[in-house]
């Protein structure tokens, strides 16, 4: 009898990314094969690529590296949205021997006839027109919570972006599909539902490969909320101009959406904002914080920013700074821009110099540095919700409160995967939050 195939996966980029690589990895166990961690030796290796960022380009050679070492007669294919932008550039890439592009990769085993390895990686790419219908997805087994995949590609025009060209037209999963796949999850006993995609708040369009808006952001919002099972939603990234304070109302009071919301901001200065073809001013931005503050004085709110857009001068970062450092706000993702191929960005006169981009970021981390501890304090001595994860890091089992507050304890396995009711005692010189149990179990 043929011993059975063994398969690994390795993630690079975005919750999206994740929930597609399970969904991926689930098609493979439905063929026969066995799944396994990328640290053990596989027959094939897939590599789910991303491109926001250059250093993801990099990464993925280190990653085929990796596997090579482990299996140098390993079968390595790459998906995802750099294998969609620059399929030959993959393809050329020592040990590669298959490419897929974003129609292709949801229908990966049927590419693989044999696990010989290629001289010269394999392409299979659509052009992105064609990547019109919609792949359901959704992660399980990795984490305590799961990514659940509810939209997918984008219709803006952001100035510095790739991921149209990578994922193509917005098009969204069909209400009665997010609901079971949600429905699926909570049997699985997973706690904590994260809702992902590319455009979440443009929810709705191309349901059905058209257009129009067969459901709100807002309306999957509610039906959400009455399924059984789920104890937590959340909301993973949503543009300002697309958070409507209905939902952000309707999250405030709800049962089972947290009090934690990711907004990308990208810019405080006007000017830049209109350059980069956002689709909001920073006015816009002020009242979505205001208005979460309003309702959920608790929220964690968390900021995506880039520093070092084309013509982004002094004044300008320094706008953003001020601005932000005003701002209510928990967090920052700070990102420094890259040049992108393809993008009207890269053409722009005014380059920042890669040491001015350097300097600004770490100014704005220094800040989300500062924003988090404010944020913490401003939580100890309150009683909140912990889910615990599942791993032992030097003694100590680590959890998110329902607004997103890191949270530490010593170790303990039988509180992996449960919800306990705690009050936020102390800050740690890691910046963990020390805990008290109020209540054994939630």
């Amino acid at each position: 009898m043929e011993q059975q195939k063994k398969v690994a996966f390795y993630t690079l980029g975005c919750k999206l990314n994740f929930s597609e690589t399970s969904t991926i990895a689930r098609n493979f166990q439905d063929e026969g094969f066995e799944r396994v961690d990328f640290e053990d030796v596989a027959d094939i290796y897939v590599i789910n690529t991303c491109s926001v960022t250059d250093n993801a380009d990099k990464q993925f050679k280190q990653v085929v590296k990796k596997a090579l070492k482990l299996n140098e007669k390993a079968f390595v294919a790459a998906v995802g949205c750099y294998a969609q932008l620059k399929p030959e550039e993959l393809a050329a890439v020592d040990g590669v021997d298959l490419v897929l592009g974003a129609t292709e990769k949801f229908k990966i085993t049927d590419y693989i006839h044999d696990l010989s390895k290629n001289d010269m990686g394999e392409v299979h790419s659509c052009e992105i027109e064609e990547a019109d219908f919609y792949v359901g997805s959704y992660s399980i087994g990795d984490r305590t919570r799961a990514f659940l995949k509810v939209q997918d590609g984008c219709d803006y025009k952001c100035t510095y972006c790739t991921i149209p060209l990578a994922r193509g037209i917005s098009r969204s999963d069909t209400m009665a599909n997010v609901l079971q796949n949600a429905a699926e999850i909570s049997k699985q006993g997973i706690k904590e539902i994260v809702l992902t995609g590319v455009n979440i708040g443009d929810y709705g369009k191309g349901e059905f490969g058209n257009k129009k808006h067969e459901h709100t952001f807002l309306e999957l919002v509610q039906a959400l909320d009455q399924v059984d099972g789920i104890e937590r939603l959340r909301i993973s990234s949503i543009e300002p101009n697309l958070l409507k304070n209905e939902t952000i109302e309707f999250v405030a009071q709800s049962r089972t959406f947290v009090p934690h919301f990711h907004i990308p901001l990208q810019s405080g200065s006007n000017a830049i904002l209109k350059k980069m073809k956002r689709r909001y001013m920073r006015e816009l931005y002020t009242e979505r914080v205001a208005t979460i503050r309003e309702v959920m004085p608790h929220a964690c709110i968390g900021v995506d920013v880039i520093v070092g857009f084309p013509g982004e001068t002094d004044e300008h970062f320094l706008e953003t700074y001020h601005f932000l450092n005003e701002l209510d706000i928990s967090y920052l993702h700070v990102f420094t821009y890259s040049e992108r191929d393809n993008t009207e960005a890269a053409l722009m006169d005014g380059v920042v110099p890669n040491n001015v981009r350097a300097k600004r970021s770490k100014m704005l981390r220094g800040l989300s540095v500062k924003k988090r501890r404010a944020f913490y304090e401003s939580q100890l001595g309150t009683t909140r919700t912990v889910l615990f994860e599942g791993e032992n890091k030097e003694g100590y089992i680590y959890g998110l409160t329902e607004n997103y507050v890191k949270v530490k304890t010593p170790w303990n396995p039988e509180l992996v995967n449960t919800l306990h009711e705690v009050q936020l005692t102390h800050i740690d010189e890691d910046g963990g939050v020390r805990i008290a149990f109020v209540n054994v179990a939630v």
